[in-house]
């Protein structure tokens, strides 16, 4: 199998462009110039390095933690024990088979990629991204260690500034794609935008974008017109959705905790609490009259709770009162927040390998059997994925935590079914 085994969780591995064929022959070189090498050949095929067999533990975070936040970029850090690697990652080691005197190979804005194999071999990204930084530490008389830490495509966007122009009013998935261009972005699989947005962004000198503005800042802005989803997906795609409410998407899993009704998970977080609440919300669509939606019994039993959202892309005040009714949130309800599996106690192959390639955007479902008057009684609850977390250590396994928001499933409408068939806010046109 390939990959580098991970006690109870399956086979992984960890890849670096070291910026050069890995296993091209050089001449006059001791290792890779030797003739009639089956490793080192005339037409070195990769530039990239496995480096799991020196990896103590790795650690992913992407998206975000609460639908309300922002999407920043996605984060991953590694540690290797240099001494056991034999100093093959030091930076001076010039018999490094990471080491070439040209293009430094573990340089920053390599690429870095993490692998986990299925149970059928199947190669899975769970990150995609690029070095940012190295941390060396040496240590006199004990093991010398590298902790690497990377950062998806969104680094590079915030980094990346605008040419001062004037957009025109388009919808705001129209309107990704054109910034992207001007970025000149990649293309074709490294993107996948939602046509499905509901938001109309303003154009001309009233929504013009200042010279020097931020991409990822103006993505921002975006986002909170549209209210939806912008992040890089664990494959490193640059992927935009549209406004989060009712999905056609059934559960990718299920969570129990008991083990019985899915997947066993360790660890739930709930969340039931006044601060949830939002009972005012002002929103204003460019230079327009800010709008205002009200929730009135709300305030009177929670006091004002409020958002302001000035200035944003929308394009007029009609799109902004119904984002204002949108933001609405009257009542505290109680919900599961995060939920954290161990693989090591997920009794199937098949199961870890659905939990590993949860992303962003999916939809999950959680159980927990909840006391009521002394009987066990089971809440279900069907949440959408909004940040998703992977600890991998190779002597303690992997943990997912995957970081919820409340979401309903509506089913395609089906002619003479007695359930699917109803005309109702569950069932709708495919």
């Amino acid at each position: 199998m390939p990959g580098y085994s991970v006690v109870k969780s399956g086979n992984y591995d960890l890849l670096v462009d070291v910026g050069f064929l890995v296993d091209g022959f050089t001449l006059d070189d001791a290792t890779r110039g030797v003739l009639n090498n089956t490793t080192y050949v005339l037409d070195g095929s990769t530039t990239f390095a496995s480096v799991m067999d020196g990896c103590i533990g790795i650690n992913v975070k992407r998206g975000r933690r609460d639908e309300g936040d922002q999407f920043g970029a996605g984060t991953m850090s590694f540690t290797l024990n240099d001494t056991l690697a034999d100093g093959v990652f030091n930076p001076f080691d010039e018999d490094s088979p990471y080491y070439d005197s040209t293009v430094p190979g573990l340089a920053p804005m390599r690429e870095v990629r993490l692998i986990r194999y299925d149970n059928a071999n199947n190669p899975e990204y769970l990150f995609v991204g690029n070095v940012v930084n190295y941390d060396y530490n040496f240590n006199l008389g004990e093991n010398d260690t590298v902790t690497v830490f990377c950062a998806d495509a969104f680094y590079k966007l915030g980094n990346t500034q605008l040419a001062g122009q004037n957009p025109t009013k388009e919808m705001s998935d129209v309107r990704i794609g054109w910034l992207l261009d001007q970025i000149d972005y990649p293309t074709g699989a490294a993107r996948n935008i939602d046509p499905d947005n509901v938001t109309e962004l303003g154009g001309g000198s009233q929504y013009s974008i200042p010279e020097g503005t931020n991409v990822k800042a103006y993505l921002d802005q975006i986002q909170q017109a549209e209210q939806g989803r912008i992040f890089i997906n664990r494959e490193g795609v640059f992927v935009s959705q549209p406004r989060i409410g009712v999905t056609l998407a059934s559960p990718v899993a299920t969570f129990s905790d008991n083990g019985s009704g899915g997947v066993r998970y360790q660890k739930l977080g709930i969340s039931f609490q006044a601060e949830d609440v939002i009972n005012k919300a002002t929103v204003q669509a460019g230079p327009n009259t800010p709008q205002i939606a009200e929730d009135l019994p709300s305030q009177a039993a929670y006091f004002v709770k409020s958002v302001n959202l000035p200035n944003t892309l929308l394009h007029d005040s009609a799109a902004a009162l119904v984002l204002a009714d949108y933001l609405l949130q009257p009542e505290p309800e109680p919900r599961f927040t995060d939920v954290e599996a161990q693989f090591s106690g997920i009794a199937l192959a098949a199961d870890r390998d659905t939990v590993a390639v949860i992303d962003i955007g999916d939809t999950i479902e959680i159980e927990k059997h909840i006391l009521v008057g002394g009987v066990s009684t089971l809440r279900i609850e069907t949440l959408s994925v909004e940040g998703v977390e992977h600890a991998i250590s190779l002597l303690n396994g992997h943990t997912a935590r995957f970081y919820t928001a409340p979401t309903v499933i509506a089913y395609e409408l089906l002619l003479d079914d007695p359930v699917y068939g109803r005309m109702d806010e569950n069932n709708v046109l495919g």
